[in-house]
C-alpha cells in the first residue's frame, strides 16, 4: 500500500470536479451536436424531383410544370411548391425556372399580348425570349435560370437550376 493518504479536502476536491466535469459535459454535448449534425447529415444536392409530366406530351409550346418536395429547415420539415416552364426543342426536354432576374417575381408565357412568343413578368414589364435570354432594353439584368432534366419511364424529373447555357 501507498505511504501517501488522501486527505478529507482533497477527496472533497477531486469529487467535486469528477461531478462537475459530468455536468459540464452533460451540458456541452447537446451544444456540439447541434453544431456537427449539419455537417454529417448527407445532402441531397444532386436529387432530382419527379414530376407529373410525360415526355411524350411536350410540344414546342412551353407549359407550367407545378412540383412538389420536402424541405427540412433544422427540425422543421415542409412541402414546397415549385414551378418550371417546360417544352421540346427537337429531341431535347428544356426546363426554365420560372423567376425574373430583376425582382423575383413570377414570369409567364405569352402573359402580354403584345408579344406573345415571350415570357412576360407583370412586375415590371420585364420580357424573355423563348430560350429564357432576355430582351434588351427591358428591365431583366440576366437570362432565366434552367433546371438539370432528366427522363425515367416518360417521366420528367428537375434538378436544381443552373445558368442558362442555351444561349
Amino acid at each position: 500500500m501507498s505511504n501517501t493518504r488522501v486527505s478529507r479536502r482533497q477527496f472533497l476536491n477531486y469529487t467535486l470536479m469528477g461531478v462537475g466535469g459530468f455536468m459540464a459535459s452533460g451540458m456541452l454535448m447537446p451544444m456540439i451536436r447541434f453544431a456537427v449534425d449539419p455537417v454529417l447529415e448527407g445532402g441531397a444536392a444532386g436529387d432530382f424531383i419527379p414530376t407529373s409530366q410525360k415526355v411524350s406530351e411536350l410540344t414546342e409550346e412551353p407549359v407550367r410544370v407545378d412540383f412538389t418536395y420536402d424541405q427540412v429547415d433544422g427540425w422543421y420539415e415542409s412541402e414546397v411548391t415549385g414551378t418550371a416552364w417546360v417544352y421540346k426543342d427537337g429531341d431535347k426536354v428544356i426546363a426554365l425556372s420560372p423567376v425574373c432576374k430583376h425582382l423575383g417575381c413570377t414570369v409567364n408565357w405569352a402573359g402580354d399580348s403584345a408579344h406573345p412568343n415571350q415570357f412576360f413578368c407583370p412586375c415590371h414589364a420585364g420580357r424573355y425570349e423563348k430560350n429564357g435570354q432576355n430582351v434588351a432594353g427591358t428591365p431583366p439584368i440576366g437570362p432565366l435560370d434552367e433546371f438539370d432534366v432528366k427522363v425515367e419511364d416518360d417521366l420528367l424529373y428537375l434538378g436544381a437550376t443552373k445558368p442558362n447555357t442555351l444561349i
